[in-house]
């Protein structure tokens, strides 16, 4: 591949600047993303790598703080040392040996220093903003450098958005490709739409700037393919985990089902951990939080009906009439409960409420024992749960700095053709499951019944 392309993000203080190279980036921990204004004073440089191999540098640079006394400055600067008007770059290297660059204007001039220095820009523009004369400045000024400027239109996604007045003001400088790129919530078509707009700008670099897309591309459809893997995981681990309880032991039926309930809602938060880091976010973007069983806002615990049903999920009867055998507190995860112990579903919260209904298979189990199951609409709740994970983090930018809350609304379980086969198959087979104290068996056959729910 060539040579990495040079890069820099410049615009006024508190635009969104290093938000927008963390997206880029796809790191969280780059620079520091704050609302008090000029967090960024020096210049940073990060590399976007495919493979090792670094493709972009990328100087993310302090934010323009006096547009209007830096272009006075520079029309008497011009005025007095009889520069020529049409050499822009002439202008601004004159600026930058002069003592105000080291003073009243410092950190404009380390923005026009790394400027001079690349093949391109990013103006980042807080479009929540009015367009004021202090912008139009800026602009100016940055024009002068001579470099390629591709104004990014950012937090349109707020309702506060001006992005027709930003758009008219640009296209009023001569400034008529601009992309709208929200840091925070991105678009559905990704980051490719920068690639494409710079590669209009750089023709010498077309075919760099393609590859580098096609393949972010990629890279953006392998991430989905391993959080669904990862999803598959989950629901496979449940789906076959299973506990035996003889039928002289039924009094420790609240011990076993509080011990499963443990299990599977640890096994959840290692899949929304593992499933954070495939899409680059840290831990705590989104969090299983506690909660009481009886608080104000929570009446009804997760696996009621009427909370089934906001994903499209219908509770059997064993559901609807069982309760809590032996948990007294459910998790969250970003809004969302799992927990209480009606995960167990109709076999154990039904024979705990009801012997008559539900306690005839462990009655007249053969041997002696029966096998308690998670039941297959917690199933499909843990996938709808996921999936809406999943959805979100595709249009979470990495400058996003609030915990994910994940919510009920319009949640649906979009459940694979062979999904009842899947199921089967789990519960025939306790040994695939990572959660059975018996031995794990990753077979053939295993990731044959993973594939189901492709």
């Amino acid at each position: 591949m060539a040579e990495a392309l040079k890069v820099c993000v410049v615009g006024h203080t508190n635009t969104g600047k290093t938000s927008f190279v963390r997206t880029l980036l796809q790191n969280t921990s780059f620079g520091e993303v704050s609302d008090r204004p000029s967090t960024t004073r020096d210049v940073r440089r990060a590399e976007l790598k495919l493979g090792d191999e670094v493709v972009l540098e990328i100087f993310d640079t302090p934010g323009l703080e006096d547009g209007l006394g830096l272009y006075e400055y520079l029309q008497s600067l011009q005025a007095d040392q009889d520069m020529s008007r049409h050499n822009g770059p002439e202008q601004i290297r004159v600026f930058l040996k002069t003592p105000a660059a080291k003073e009243d204007f410092e950190q404009e001039a380390k923005v026009l220093r790394q400027l001079l220095q690349v093949d391109a820009a990013f103006y980042l523009i807080d479009c929540r903003d009015p367009v004021l004369p202090k912008y139009q400045d800026e602009l100016d000024i940055l024009r002068r450098c001579g470099k390629p400027i591709l104004p990014v239109l950012n937090f349109t996604a707020h309702a506060d958005q001006q992005s027709a007045a930003w758009q008219q003001a640009l296209a009023q400088v001569n400034l008529h490709g601009w992309i709208e790129f929200d840091t925070v919530s991105l678009p559905e078509h990704g980051d490719s739409e920068i690639f494409q707009h710079l590669a209009t700008l750089l023709p010498n670099h077309r075919t760099h700037l393609q590859t580098i897309q096609q393949q972010r591309q990629l890279q953006a459809q392998q991430r989905v393919v391993a959080a669904r893997r990862e999803i598959s995981e989950l629901l496979l681990d449940v789906a076959a985990y299973s506990e035996r309880i003889a039928n002289d032991e039924l009094d420790q039926l609240n011990h076993i089902t509080a011990a499963m309930e443990q299990r599977v809602v640890a096994r959840e938060q290692r899949s929304v951990t593992a499933i954070l880091q495939i899409f680059g976010f840290p831990a705590n973007a989104a969090t299983l939080q506690r909660l009481a069983v009886g608080q104000q806002a929570w009446q009804a615990p997760l696996f009621a009906p009427e909370t089934l049903k906001e994903f499209g999920i219908k509770a059997s009867k064993g559901i609807v009439t069982g309760g809590a055998a032996g948990a007294g507190f459910d998790l969250m995860v970003g809004g969302l409960s799992l927990g209480a112990g009606t995960i167990i579903g109709a076999a154990a919260g039904g024979l705990w409420q009801s012997w008559q209904q539900y306690g005839r298979r462990i009655k007249h189990a053969v041997q002696g024992h029966s096998e308690i199951h998670i039941q297959p609409e917690i199933i499909r709740l843990l996938a709808a749960r996921q999936q809406q994970l999943v959805q979100a983090l595709m249009r979470r930018g990495h400058a996003a700095i609030t915990p994910l809350s994940l919510v009920n609304e319009n949640a649906e379980f979009h459940e694979p053709a062979r999904f009842k086969l899947f199921l089967a198959r789990a519960r025939a087979h306790p040994q695939w499951s990572t959660l059975n104290q018996e031995k794990f068996d990753d077979s053939l056959e295993r990731s044959q019944c993973l594939r189901l729910l492709d």
